[in-house]
């Protein structure tokens, strides 16, 4: 087959999903009032473990991974006082894609009080993927985001190291056209990145938690990483205090440890500015 015709099959077998969700809050009850799938997403019916104050979502990618010319687009609009938290049933995977990217796009808009929590399981990124994830998030006053990101290069179990291809993240916080976090990850596949101090330092798992929208104390800092000290972890992490937040960054061998200390991190924040514990998914425990 003609160069050409391959790369149209292999363009036309790509997926192009999309998923638009919103969330409105009346009488201190928040609902999916609508919602636009196209495959390969989809959402579960909404659950509440916490109360009707805040709504538990979770998105659906039946083929479990992203290869070469996929794009997946998420919209998420949270009306006036709506609280959500949205999550994936299992890890994302990222596999070889022949040097052709990936994309993910998330953009959320937030109406004034709305409060999001974003948290997808951890993704693992294939020897030879081309990835591309952006987040893009408006808040308007009031409004809080928390999220997190849990990146795994390689299939640590094979001894697969990340030696080909590019993964690149991209994060916008902005509030009344001002930037409150702009943050812009870049690791080329075989770099000096993977091993280098200021890089991997070829650990296979980096991590992120953010916290924008709100200012946090100096003693919340501080207890973020007394809870880093105390639980004697392998990796290696450290706090930041944002002019609108609070910034947790992790890299190390285990995603279940970067989960376990930036869950530690994500009650902490709910206990101080929201009033209630943390409440991990259920689908975490299955």
């Amino acid at each position: 087959m003609p160069a050409a015709a391959q790369r149209t099959v292999a363009q036309a077998d790509a997926w192009r999903g999309e998923l638009h969700l919103v969330f409105e809050c009346n009488e201190q009850a928040t609902r999916l009032s609508a919602s636009r799938a196209r495959i390969p997403l989809a959402i579960q019916r909404p659950f509440y473990p916490e109360g009707a104050e805040l709504c538990h979502a979770l998105m659906l990618h039946p083929p479990g991974g992203m290869v070469g010319g996929d794009q997946l687009e998420i919209t998420l609009e949270l009306k006036a006082g709506a609280q959500a938290l949205l999550t994936t049933p299992s890890a994302g995977k990222w596999y070889r894609s022949a040097q052709r990217q990936a994309v993910q796009r998330m953009q959320a808009h937030l109406a004034e009080g709305a409060y999001l929590e974003w948290l997808p399981q951890e993704s693992i990124v294939f020897d030879g993927a081309c990835v591309r994830q952006c987040v893009h998030v408006k808040l308007a006053p009031g409004a809080t985001w928390l999220g997190w990101d849990i990146t795994r290069f390689g299939r640590s179990a094979r001894n697969e190291r990340f030696l080909t291809g590019e993964w690149r993240n991209f994060t916008e916080v902005w509030r009344g056209g001002q930037p409150l976090w702009i943050d812009r990850q870049r690791i080329t596949g075989g770099s000096r990145l993977l091993d280098g101090a200021y890089g991997l330092a070829g650990e296979p798992v980096v991590a992120s938690l953010v916290w924008v929208g709100q200012a946090v104390t100096a003693e919340l800092i501080e207890a973020a990483r007394v809870a880093w000290r105390a639980a004697a972890y392998l990796g290696e992490a450290g706090v930041t205090c944002l002019p609108q937040g609070l910034l947790c960054r992790y890299r190390g061998p285990s995603s279940a440890e970067a989960r376990q200390w930036l869950g530690a991190v994500w009650d902490l924040l709910r206990r101080t500015y929201r009033s209630r514990v943390a409440c991990p998914p259920r689908i975490w425990r299955t």
